[in-house]
């Protein structure tokens, strides 16, 4: 594809250097290291280093062109822009004919819930007959093809070329988990969503975004008017339903306290998931028997039952589709390990997480409450401390390991965890060896305890000095108690 062809609608400010116009693309590319013969090198400005350093080298390397924001010394053709974040989304959609404007986008957004949810509005709209697609923190999905994601929204390229895939593949709606992180980076830049989701607010990743108002204002970019059509909130959030009310624009409200269009109504919680009457104000009541525990749960579904609606999707078909998805990976799931204690799996690796899990499972525990966790290294820093204190109220006991420790010193992270622990009266140890820690567990758990084995969920790695290392914790559970003599060991979702 000729390069003049794909900068049309980049906004602002582009300059040309050099024969512009005649520059045949193969591919694109972010990454210096992975340049091929006729790519074309985007120099985009990071944190830590500036992709213009390594322009000789993709140049080197056979990238006939650049995309830069400043004019380089550089004997080749160039696009200089204002911003090279932006200009990636919108030449990555040109390169591939805007394959995002053929079909129906869907964008949730949230602190949690994104995951979940997203895989109950594919279920949903699998149940009305729509062929759809899935990118996300777990995976991406192509129909019934499951593909690997390294990120909850990925680069601007990769989205635009999965999308292509998409397209060519016959799928009509594509369902996105949207982080804060994607819009501050303008990864999906130039792409309208049909209809965008905020399920609810709090503390994170406060590593990338300098304190909470810059998180939620990033959030918050994906309910600008040329980013979504249509918006569906959880108005019991209130500062989503605070900052959505200053917008200013016609939404849909899901609930359970406040008043709503969408709400729950004689919700039963149970082991194995939970009950109740859903209502669109005014249009239906249908019952639901939700096979995902949790009141936190009744929130996704009713987002997604929210989004199905501006979707157009009738009740018979969103019932269906809720009561059809029997356990999202990681997401409170529960093992089947065949012990007369439960062993659940959860991704909850931020302080509202942690609380809203063990308050789930709290609710339908009849003995012991077991939480094992740790935070991960190279992060938020100000959390762990807040999670040491939600585990030891919550939990009958604490074991506190690692999790993902990456760069720092496992014992400097589970030490912070320790200051907050240390107000409760909840008794703990410390296991840095998270194998270990998870055999002490299972060990010590008797009859009517409950295990929660918090922050790893569907990550099927540990990061230990830079290097991930294999550890799915749904392997490690089965060989653990193979090894403990106890017979079932194989530990699949329960269904």
């Amino acid at each position: 594809m000729k390069l003049n062809a794909m900068i049309d609608r980049v906004p602002g400010r582009v300059e040309t250097v050099g024969d512009v116009a005649n520059v045949e693309i193969k591919a694109l590319r972010i990454d210096s290291r992975r340049v091929q013969p006729g790519d074309l090198f985007f120099c985009t400005p990071g944190l830590r280093m500036d992709a213009h350093a390594f322009a000789p080298q993709a140049i080197e390397k056979g990238a006939v062109a650049l995309v830069v924001s400043r004019r380089l010394d550089l004997d080749v053709p160039q696009v200089i822009v204002e911003d090279v974040r932006v200009a990636t989304s919108y030449i990555a959609a040109a390169f591939y004919d805007h394959p995002a404007d053929r079909m129906t986008m869907i964008g949730i957004t949230g602190t949690k819930g994104k995951t979940t949810t997203s895989f109950l509005v594919k279920s949903i709209l699998d149940e009305a007959g729509y062929k759809t697609g899935l990118i996300g923190t777990v995976c991406s999905m192509i129909g019934d093809e499951t593909l690997p994601s390294s990120l909850t929204t990925p680069d601007p390229v990769e989205t635009q070329a999965l999308l292509k895939r998409m397209v060519d593949a016959g799928i009509q709606c594509v369902v996105m988990e949207v982080s804060a992180h994607a819009t501050a980076m303008h990864r999906l830049a130039g792409v309208k969503f049909k209809v965008g989701a905020f399920s609810n607010f709090s503390q994170d990743h406060l590593d990338f975004f300098k304190d909470m108002d810059e998180y939620f204002a990033a959030k918050m970019k994906l309910f600008a008017p040329e980013m979504c059509e249509e918006i569906v909130y959880n108005v019991d959030d209130e500062r989503v339903a605070s900052a959505m009310r200053k917008l200013g624009r016609r939404a849909l409200r899901i609930g359970i306290r406040e008043p709503s269009d969408v709400y729950a109504n004689d919700i039963e919680v149970g082991e194995r998931g939970c009950s109740f009457l859903m209502t669109w104000h005014k249009q239906f009541r249908t019952s639901i028997s939700l096979r995902l525990a949790g009141v936190f749960n009744v929130y996704n579904a009713l987002l997604a039952a929210g989004i199905c609606i501006c979707a157009g999707i009738g009740p018979e078909a969103i019932r269906r589709g809720l009561e059809r998805v029997r356990a999202v990976p990681g997401r409170i799931e529960l093992l089947d390990t065949g012990t007369p204690y439960r062993v659940i799996l959860d991704y909850a690796h931020s302080p509202d997480a942690l609380e809203n899990i063990l308050n789930a499972v709290r609710e339908t525990t009849k003995g012991r409450l077991i939480a094992l966790f740790g935070c991960g290294g190279a992060r938020d820093h100000s959390k762990r401390p807040i999670m040491g204190e939600i585990a030891g109220r919550l939990a009958d006991y604490c074991i506190i390991t690692s999790d993902n420790p990456r760069n720092e010193n496992p014992m400097d992270i589970i030490l912070a965890i320790e200051e907050g622990i240390k107000t409760t009266r909840c008794a703990y140890e410390v296991i840095e060896n998270r194998r270990e820690a998870i055999r002490a567990a299972l060990k010590m758990a008797k009859p009517n305890d409950v295990v929660v084995l918090a922050g790893k969920g569907h990550e099927t790695y540990q990061e230990i000095n830079g290097v991930k290392h294999p550890f799915d914790e749904k392997v490690i559970v089965g060989e653990l108690l193979k090894e403990m003599g106890t017979e079932r060991v194989h530990c699949t979702v329960n269904k």
